[in-house]
């Protein structure tokens, strides 16, 4: 075991493109050069890095790096379409590599940020290596995170639907339930099993609940043993109307278009704990269910908070021309900043729409920084919003006019695979919902609980030969 660990990290250091100014006791060799830091490979990270790929990066005197969990930023409005199993994981993510040709990109996970030092510290590898990246430019793309508002049960127990590893879980999850319940005589187990619950009535909630609904229903003809009236998908929502983004009227039609798919809506209803097996609810009613799924909350890196800079409501707050007022050079972006909208005074949403144009935007002002020049403050009205909320049927508000059922779905289809990076993703992609008229979902439960005790136990071994 210890020397396959030492095989990947030798293979950590091999492929994180780390130059001689990265290495060498954390400073930095190349002293002419000028460097900037791209922290995160979401949306605005990975926009700010292909424009500075396309312009700051070619000249020999700037150094880019773009340091990121992942080695592929992972397109997740598609998401969803994973967990049900209509796109494979590959479909929806992009390598970095393929992408970016001039940045230099480090996998790994940021220790601190020291902006009085002008330093980055990075951990990367399975033995947590450290190492500092110097900058005189920073972006933070930091993106969000799950957030469970301390409620009981929930983080321990529920699926999150944010990351390629929730969703692959998540689809995985719910094909395990059907297995065990075709086999369960236990009445109230085998009820427990086939109840699935969805707290979050906003995009990623209905959504989900969408697909967790057509991937149980449509897989129960294998399933003989399983009576269909067994089946219940509950969406939990804190508000008195679904996807509140799109407005009353298509909330309205989103809602009546899931009850006939049976999916049951609780509304005005709060999660309050999820324990012994059941989701407890605000108003009384206790929902059995092994498979939970939370999409009612994100909230920005918890690491903004360990920095002296105004925040707004965790997201640190930025100019017009998105930097940092306190820290010339530091510049931030997507989910993670106060990004002002001039016109309503209030904070632009944190959508990805909105995260690409302003890392395309912060990559500009940088690159014009860098040549002294002026930079340019951000200004965006999206033109509209989109949602899938089950098999062929969708909701759309596109400059200002409505679309709903097959044409909304169209729509939803049609605007995203276009915004989908690279033409063989979209030709994947694409190519694959036209086999999806034809065939039936895959069934195969490809992650079972084995492979996560296999995975549990090498990071556990890893650990120790850390300490």
């Amino acid at each position: 075991m210890t020397m396959g660990l030492d095989k990947l990290v030798s293979n950590n250091i091999n492929i994180s493109g780390l130059s001689d100014s990265h290495v060498g006791g954390g400073t930095s060799r190349n002293t002419d050069k000028t460097r900037i830091v791209i922290l995160g490979g979401g949306f605005a990270g990975v926009a700010a890095a292909q424009y500075l790929d396309r312009t700051a990066a070619k000249k020999t005197d700037v150094e880019v790096t773009l340091v990121s969990r992942e080695n592929f930023t992972l397109f997740t409005p598609m998401l969803h379409e994973v967990a049900a199993g209509d796109l494979e994981p590959v479909h929806i993510s992009n390598p970095l590599r393929k992408l970016l040709r001039r940045v230099t990109i480090l996998i790994g996970d940021i220790t601190t940020i020291d902006l009085a030092a002008r330093r980055v510290t990075i951990s990367y590898g399975v033995r947590r290596l450290s190492v500092d990246l110097p900058f005189d430019y920073l972006l933070l793309a930091l993106g969000s995170e799950t957030s469970y508002f301390g409620i009981p049960g929930v983080a321990e127990r529920a699926h999150g639907i944010k990351s390629l590893g929730d969703a692959v879980m998540l689809r995985a999850g719910v094909i395990a339930m059907l297995e065990l319940a075709s086999v369960e005589p236990d009445p109230d187990r085998r009820k427990r099993m086939l109840t699935f619950v969805v707290a979050g009535g906003g995009f990623a909630g209905v959504e989900t609940v969408g697909a967790i609904n057509d991937l149980a229903r449509e897989s129960l003809p294998h399933y003989g043993r399983i009576d269909p009236r067994e089946v219940r998908v509950v969406l939990i929502h804190g508000g008195p109307v679904i996807l509140p983004e799109l407005g009353e009227a298509l909330g309205l039609y989103a809602q009546q278009n899931l009850k006939k798919r049976q999916v049951e809506i609780k509304l005005r209803t709060k999660v309050i704990a999820y324990k012994d097996g059941a989701v407890l609810c605000d108003d009384g009613e206790k929902v059995p269910a092994e498979t939970v799924v939370w999409a009612a909350g994100v909230s920005p890196s918890p690491m903004l908070k360990e920095i002296p800079w105004e925040l707004q409501k965790g997201r640190v707050v930025v100019d017009p021309n998105l930097e940092v007022p306190q820290f010339s050079g530091v510049w931030a972006v997507g989910d993670c900043a106060a990004v002002i909208d001039p016109t309503s005074k209030t904070p632009y949403p944190p959508t990805a729409q909105h995260a690409l144009r302003e890392g395309r935007r912060a990559g500009k002002n940088i690159y014009a920084r860098l040549k002294g020049e002026k930079t340019t403050p951000f200004v965006y009205k999206a033109p509209g919003q989109l949602a899938s909320i089950g098999r062929r049927t969708g909701v759309a508000r596109i400059f200002g006019l409505k679309f709903s059922g097959v044409l909304g779905w169209v729509l939803w289809r049609t605007i995203y695979v276009m915004k989908l990076p690279r033409l063989e993703k979209k030709l994947r992609v694409m190519l694959q919902w036209v086999l999806d008229v034809a065939f039936e979902r895959d069934l195969g439960q490809y992650v079972t609980l084995r492979d996560v005790e296999t995975l549990n136990r090498l990071l556990e071994t890893a650990r120790h030969h850390n300490a």
